[in-house]
């Protein structure tokens, strides 16, 4: 009788109509592949239940993230043979997206049997405990719907993030120059946004996510700033908090546990947005930049941060992610940069420059990894195994969709120019330079 792992690839072939990249490791100790390729492990039939009752990245994900489904090798490297075959299925409207949507397919369903027949009796485990739980999607965006999306990603405990992200504890993708460190980097890039605001000592900003209070900080102490920074994470509140303490900066910083939408003590003469605008959604994101506009004095400057993806041909068919959703960033949603420029100036901003930082993510998402794997052990303690999984995966997966072109991060530069035309940047505000 044929073993585990070579029957697992066959049916693997069969549904794909290619062969597996990858070798397969099954539980009972089989292995079979292409030799010398970095291995899938399979270390319990469970996971096959998952995948048949939830075919998709979801039952991909709830293996991994229980342990049922390892890597032996560079994760890197199975993440891209995988995502080619398994995920990105072509341009073709009419072709399978997937393997897993290829399962549903009569061609295959004899195939898909068999799987049934190796996965074995019983009914599929639940989903891991790291999955979040929701009865209905129901009204997305609200200040509820937010604060606990948040809450989700963010209030996973501040010495968990003080692993991953190192001393900056910047949550953003940092700005490398060659032979720099993560921490040189990411201080950088918030020099470099306080570059493009212009600020200067005795102008208010507001700094909208101000997550665990580093770009706050760092505009009052380099800069002579007042900030006010507002997050819905109360654990990052207090560790700002303790942070503008310790370095005696009260009387510059205050930071705040509040939503952007009830800040009532403009005008401010800047504001940035680092890495937060991915959590307001396409529903809320005129209203975000009319809010912001708002409370902008007249010459004020924006500096927006934000995650990008490729545009669709067919704009109404984005759907999330469906392991970012369901395990990482709640409710959040990404928009070409196109859209998010044409909303800021439908807000009323003249927009002034949009720099691209595509590779420097990749590269602050793989220092992220490596500090994860450096600390593996003392992250499980802090949080939990699949915690831990989760974030290895989606920030592995992440650096390959930047380093591939799938998503972009971009600083769009924004001003509320005066009526008389005076926006207050130089003709030529930055050199480009290799």
């Amino acid at each position: 009788m044929q073993d585990a792992a070579s029957r697992l690839t066959d049916l693997a072939q069969e549904l794909l109509g290619a062969p597996l990249p990858v070798r397969v490791r099954a539980w009972d100790g089989s292995e079979a592949g292409p030799p010398g390729a970095p291995v899938v492990v399979v270390r319990h039939r469970r996971a096959l239940r998952r995948l048949l009752f939830k075919p998709g990245e979801l039952g991909l994900v709830r293996g991994w993230v229980s342990g049922e489904l390892a890597v032996d090798g560079d994760l890197y490297e199975v993440l891209d043979r995988l995502s080619s075959i398994v995920w990105d299925r072509g341009e073709d409207d009419t072709a399978p997206k997937s393997l897993f949507q290829a399962v549903r397919r009569p061609e295959v369903r004899t195939a898909g049997r068999a799987l049934l027949r190796l996965a074995g009796p019983g009914l599929p485990p639940p989903p891991p405990p790291e999955e979040i739980r929701r009865p209905g999607r129901g009204h997305l965006h609200t200040k509820g719907s937010d604060r606990k999306a948040i809450s989700h990603h963010y209030d996973v405990g501040n010495p968990f993030y003080e692993l991953v992200l190192g001393p900056s504890m910047v949550y953003s993708c940092a700005y490398w120059t060659e032979g720099g460190t993560l921490e040189q980097a990411q201080r950088d890039k918030l020099d470099l946004i306080a570059t493009k605001l212009d600020l200067r000592p005795g102008q208010r900003l507001l700094d909208v996510g101000c997550g665990w209070g580093s770009m706050a900080l760092h505009a009052a102490r380099e800069y002579g700033v007042e900030v006010v920074g507002v997050t819905l994470s109360r654990e990052q509140a207090a560790y700002a908090r303790k942070r503008v303490a310790e370095e005696g900066l009260g009387d510059k910083v205050e930071i705040r546990v509040q939503d952007y939408r009830d800040v009532r003590d403009g005008p401010f003469d800047a504001i940035s947005s680092i890495g937060m605008a991915e959590h307001v959604g396409s529903a809320r994101y005129e209203e975000y930049a009319h809010d912001l506009y708002a409370l902008l004095k007249p010459g004020g400057r924006l500096l927006n941060h934000q995650i990008a993806r490729r545009p669709l041909r067919d704009e109404a068919a984005y759907t999330i992610d469906e392991f970012i959703d369901a395990y990482v960033f709640p409710d959040g949603e990404l928009a070409p940069v196109g859209t998010t420029v044409s909303l800021l100036e439908r807000a009323g901003f003249e927009v002034r420059d949009v720099e691209a930082l595509r590779e420097h993510y990749d590269r602050t998402l793989r220092a992220w990894v490596s500090n994860l794997e450096a600390h593996w052990e003392e992250a499980v303690r802090l949080t939990s195994p699949g915690r831990a999984r989760v974030w290895r995966l989606y920030m592995a997966a992440s650096a390959l969709s930047f380093a591939r072109n799938r998503i972009g991060v971009n600083q769009v530069l924004a001003v509320r120019t005066p009526e008389a035309g005076e926006s207050g940047l130089p003709p030529r505000p930055r050199t480009w330079h290799n």
